[in-house]
């Protein structure tokens, strides 16, 4: 679906005028860790004066499979639309999910996959290799949680969900700066741990509104 001319302005004239962020969780489930990180954010990004909205998309009803590629683009459900419509009113994107296998949770993937379509989030040109990053002027901020420690993430797997995330999907559809938080390692990590990283994450959204 196109991101029509009227539908972009609005969304121009509102993150000109405020700091609207959009918080994402990527995880299914909604009683999971992420889902508390990602509660602890709003909550404290709206307390500092943010306009805040959530998208947990383990609620969402939408088929995550892109059937036929770009050659013949499923119609919307109405839970995308919204989305899409979320994601234009936002100036700042944050994903909160967990490293599973390396990236993100199929459902996440499959999320992008629907929702981040030609005309919408980009749009190659005819004439030569190139495209225009339809969704520039937003930030975002990636907290992801891991098992596996952050610095063998980094320097054993070379942080391959944290290069697809920034630079094949944001950063290709013009969302940049990015910022990626990682929580980790979770596994064996204890209450007090866990707390530790929930003030962190507060701390953090308080930071993102000045």
């Amino acid at each position: 679906m196109a991101m029509t001319t009227e539908r972009q302005a609005q969304g121009d004239r509102v993150r000109s005028s405020s700091r609207n962020i959009l918080v994402i969780l990527g995880h299914p489930d909604k009683d999971s860790f992420c889902s508390a990180l990602a509660a602890a954010y709003s909550q404290s990004a709206r307390a500092s004066g943010a306009a805040v909205r959530e998208l947990w998309l383990g609620e969402l009803q939408f088929d995550p499979t892109l059937w036929h590629g770009y050659h013949h683009i499923q119609p919307l459900e109405p839970d995308l639309v919204r989305a899409q419509d979320d994601i234009v009113w936002a100036n700042h994107l944050v994903f909160v999910y967990p490293n599973w296998w390396g990236s993100m949770p199929a459902l996440m993937k499959g999320f992008f996959d629907r929702a981040f379509l030609p005309g919408f989030a980009f749009k190659y040109h005819k004439q030569d290799p190139f495209w225009d990053r339809l969704l520039a002027g937003r930030s975002a901020h990636l907290i992801v949680t891991m098992d596996t420690p952050a610095w063998y993430y980094r320097w054993m797997f070379k942080m391959p969900g944290h290069q697809q995330m920034k630079r094949t999907i944001l950063e290709f559809c013009g969302i940049k700066p990015i910022k990626i938080t990682e929580i980790a390692p979770v596994r064996g990590s204890t209450p007090a741990q866990r707390s530790r990283w929930l003030a962190k994450i507060q701390k953090l959204a308080t930071q993102s509104i000045r």
